[in-house]
């Protein structure tokens, strides 16, 4: 998958590509149009804490966005490249189709503005307002098809128009100032329907284009530089200006002027034709700078291949690597957007998109910071992850306290997004601090664990299986995965024998080989494989250093041996284990069987004393915890030699099970010789449990050989358990 390389260089410093496009969009159709609304409503002091609230949220967030900046080569797609590589594919993939649609329908809003501003001048074009927003969609279209390095020139200009009519109306409002009206204008006064809220939702938009240098990440010449210091400079620039702006507003106009006329900043500037030329220029650029960044996400986006359809918007154009296709798609949602021709409406679902994007940036500063992956290294000194938090937690808070629908909407979205990329396994080459975060909470974790007692109510199986090279023991490695039944740990181990130094490719090639196994089989299982002199060290070696902390091994389940050649080093190596308190599990299985098939029949647990029996009774049930092997009968039985022992023996059992809290049959069985009557019992079970134990040391092996294939012989899948003790039915 691609990297979203651009393959031009940077072209602007940090005045031309992130304060400039930063400060056109974030004093655009709002601040002409809306803020006198905002004021007559708030009030001077609630509309002074509204800017204040917004320039916080998106200071924040403009911490978090320099953070990031300055820890990674940032690519082209600004926000959504920076999400996708912290957060992984499928947070940056639904954040930056969402964003894009931000972006996109800011175009229609920032058009719809300049199209109320027109007809407001020109009464005469009224009946033609949507033609007027329809052609100058066509005329930003061509601005930007043309090329970034022209629009930026252009936005030098429309920057100089701007600051002028900002000085004209700062003079005009500053000669009609009246202390009279601004103590009026101090408190609130909302309409009807209105509250802080929802002028929060309004204005909130105006706050939004702090991403507008970021989303020209792939044309700066250092974004490490240019992103904190061009984003954080707009901030402050801007925010000063809106708190003036109010205060001025607050002084100079009657609240019912303020509530009513859209363009009660024009009609207060010293020299009006200013204000009309820069309310035409203010809302023209800021059209034009999201029609510039909207393109460059869906184009990152696009070759990323996180969404099939995208991929033809992944090409660029000329040698400024121009996204012209991304750039037509982008015309045509911003003129469904003018179709839609409500200001008013559009305002919120932006700031509904807006705020997700904010939030997910954030999280991702926070998860970085948080989760201290040695990686993470930005030359951006002044945050915390404490401020990115804040962020995150203020982003969901506003979105709910905003407008409640659309924030479900909103969210809705994004996990259907994130759903959809999640089911496809997107495969990417970057990485992401999901790693790292899973890393933090096992190091914390296990930390924990290994200053805790055991007890057996906690007590898990921790399984090495000896399954020899993938595939040699497929029966065994099933089995050892239905044991931990997603309970516990299930380690698949090989014995490589031979010289280290010859071996080590082979060693790396067969974990691989065996890891690959793993995945292919759909088992929790981890590979472990050593290269030994002989088979006994190679398992020694494993049993005792495999695992880290409270997760080594606590069972060994091997697979019955019946060659007589090898049945000494079989035994050594159970022994060894025992002696390292490792519980015993040895597994015989019928010849033609279907190694990942579940077998018909019960499970059945002959009972022969809580030392082995405990294990092989949990054993029994975890089995049954599988979807595999739900339904099936957990018999637990047991042999006595006379009748008059029966009923007995059935109330022990019972309440063994009583005791155990497991589901559940007990069976007694009468008869003189308990191997045949294992035989005829079992014989059509799914798995027989039986206690054993090993033969003293110096004993002759092939006696218990003989014993033991005698027992097995009449069976189909055995597994033969000696516990340690450790497990108990009450706990």
């Amino acid at each position: 998958m691609s990297d979203s390389r651009e393959t031009s260089t940077g072209r602007f410093g940090t005045f031309g590509g992130v304060f400039t496009p930063c400060t056109l969009t974030i004093l655009g159709v709002i601040m002409f149009l809306r803020f006198g609304q905002v004021v007559g409503n708030s009030g001077v002091w609630v509309a002074c804490a509204i800017v204040l609230a917004s320039k916080a949220i998106t200071t924040m967030t403009a911490f978090s966005l320099s953070a990031i900046a300055t820890n990674t080569r940032v690519g082209g797609g600004g926000a959504y490249y920076m999400i996708s590589r912290t957060l992984g594919v499928e947070y940056g993939g639904s954040i930056g189709l969402v964003f894009f649609l931000a972006q996109a329908v800011s175009v229609a809003m920032y058009i719809v503005g300049f199209t109320e501003a027109c007809v407001a001048t020109f009464p005469a074009l009224v009946p033609y307002g949507t033609w007027i927003a329809s052609l100058t969609n066509v005329g930003v279209l061509a601005c930007v098809y043309v090329g970034a390095s022209w629009t930026i020139k252009v936005q030098y200009g429309i920057l100089a128009v701007l600051v002028a009519a900002l000085v004209s109306f700062f003079v005009g409002s500053a000669q009609s100032f009246d202390v009279g009206v601004f103590q009026e204008n101090l408190g609130t006064g909302f309409s009807m329907g209105e509250s802080p809220f929802t002028m929060f939702a309004l204005f909130f938009p105006a706050a939004t284009g702090i991403m507008a240098g970021a989303n020209m990440s792939g044309d700066l010449r250092d974004p490490a530089r240019s992103i904190p210091s061009g984003t954080l400079g707009a901030i402050a620039f801007t925010g000063l200006i809106y708190l003036v702006l109010a205060v001025l507003l607050g002084g100079a106009a009657e609240r019912g002027t303020l509530l009513t006329n859209n363009l009660v900043v024009r009609d207060l500037s010293m020299w009006p034709a200013l204000v009309t030329a820069g309310i035409f220029a203010a809302t023209l650029s800021s059209a034009i700078g999201s029609m510039m960044g909207a393109p460059r996400i869906l184009q990152a986006l696009s070759r990323d291949k996180i969404f099939a359809p995208l991929s033809r918007f992944a090409a660029g154009s000329g040698a400024s690597n121009e996204p012209r296709l991304a750039v037509l798609a982008t015309f045509v949602i911003a003129q469904l957007g003018i179709l839609v021709g409500d200001l008013d409406l559009i305002a919120p679902i932006i700031t509904m998109f807006f705020m997700v994007t904010y939030g997910y940036l954030n999280l991702a500063t926070f998860r970085e910071a948080f989760t201290r992956n040695p990686s993470y290294r930005p030359t951006f000194r002044y945050m915390h992850w404490s401020i990115a938090l804040l962020g995150t937690l203020a982003c969901g808070a506003v979105m709910c306290l905003i407008a409640p629908r659309w924030a479900f909407v909103a969210v809705a979205l994004m996990a259907l997004l994130h759903w959809s990329i999640s089911r496809r396994s997107v495969r990417t080459n970057w990485g992401d601090v999901h790693s790292g975060a899973s890393f933090e909470r096992a190091r914390k974790e296990l930390i924990r664990l290994e200053d805790e007692r055991f007890h057996a109510k906690n007590w898990r199986p921790s399984i090495l299986a000896f399954s020899g090279g993938a595939g040699a023991r497929v029966r065994m490695s099933a089995f050892g995965n239905w044991f931990c039944a997603g309970r516990g740990i299930l380690s698949l181990a090989q014995v490589i024998t031979g010289d280290v130094e010859d071996l080590v490719e082979r060693r790396v090639a067969q974990e691989r080989v065996l890891r690959n196994f793993i995945r292919d089989q759909g088992f929790s299982a981890f590979p472990a494989v050593v290269v030994s002199s002989d088979r006994h060290t190679g398992f020694e070696a494993l049993v005792q250093c495999h695992g880290l902390g409270a997760f080594r091994p606590n069972t060994v389940l091997a697979g019955w041996s019946s060659d007589p050649d090898h049945v000494g080093e079989f035994l050594e190596s159970l022994r060894t284990a025992q002696r390292l308190g490792q519980n015993l599990l040895v597994l015989s299985t019928a010849d033609g069987e279907d190694p990942l098939r579940v077998p018909g029949g019960s499970i059945d647990v002959w009972w022969r004393g809580k030392h082995n029996g405990a294990l092989m009774l949990i054993l029994g049930h975890l089995l049954v915890q599988n979807e595999a092997w739900r339904g099936k009968t957990l018999r637990l039985l047991r042999v006595v030699p006379h009748e008059s022992a029966r009923e007995e023996t059935e109330r022990h059992l019972e309440e063994l099970i009583s005791l155990a809290r497991i589901k559940a049959t007990c069976e007694v069985i009468v008869a003189d010789d308990a191997v045949a009557a294992i035989h005829r019992v079992s014989e059509d079970a799914a798995v027989t449990f039986l206690g054993f134990q090993l033969p003293e040391e110096g004993e002759d092996p092939t006696g218990f050989l003989d014993r033991m294939e005698d027992l097995l012989g009449g069976l189909g899948t055995t597994c033969l358990c000696w516990s340690t003790g450790d497990v108990l039915l009450e706990a």
